[in-house]
């Protein structure tokens, strides 16, 4: 019969075993913000800070929009943050920014996006505030008269929904 092999000695002090424990803490903790670096990184994530287009085009789920933007009218006078987010202050651009990137990226990642993609009531409404914020000499006289009760302003649109009709001019054609 053999001797049985010696134990490892246990941890004598508290300071040994607190080492330890910050030691695995620390792995963790490493190993985590590794990961989110690396996602960070491969999904481009700081290009959305922008506002280029093509940061829009990072993952396939856009490239239909990107590509009926490229060719429709909009094309040589506003981005996809001219339209998309919102123009009161650069905490509610930002806001949505972070909204839109972590919707879409949940969806692309676990692939639980409506095909093909649809606007959210809530952007939609972004979208109409911004088209009236650009064409607000075309739309004054509507707003005015065609929606406004006892001739003051309901809200920023005028209760226009301007996508309803005019939905193919910033993205071309609708097939």
């Amino acid at each position: 019969m053999s001797s049985p092999a010696p134990r490892a000695a246990p941890l004598r002090h508290q300071s040994e075993r607190w080492l330890a424990g910050a030691a695995v803490i620390g792995a963790l903790l490493g190993a985590f913000v590794t990961a989110v670096a690396y996602t960070a990184h491969y999904a481009r994530a700081t290009s959305y800070l922008s506002d280029d287009p093509s940061a829009c085009v990072n993952c396939h789920i856009m490239n239909e929009q990107f590509d009926g933007w490229a060719k429709g009218p909009h094309h040589a006078r506003a981005t996809c943050n001219d339209c998309h987010v919102p123009h009161s202050s650069v905490l509610a651009k930002y806001l949505a920014k972070a909204e839109h990137g972590y919707r879409h990226s949940k969806g692309f990642t676990l692939q639980d996006f409506h095909e093909p993609i649809q606007i959210t009531p809530t952007d939609r409404h972004i979208v109409v505030q911004n088209c009236v914020r650009c064409h607000a000499a075309t739309t004054h006289e509507i707003r005015l008269v065609a929606f406004a009760p006892a001739g003051g302003l309901v809200d920023t649109t005028g209760g226009l929904d301007c996508v309803r009709c005019h939905a193919a001019v910033a993205h071309g054609p609708i097939h």
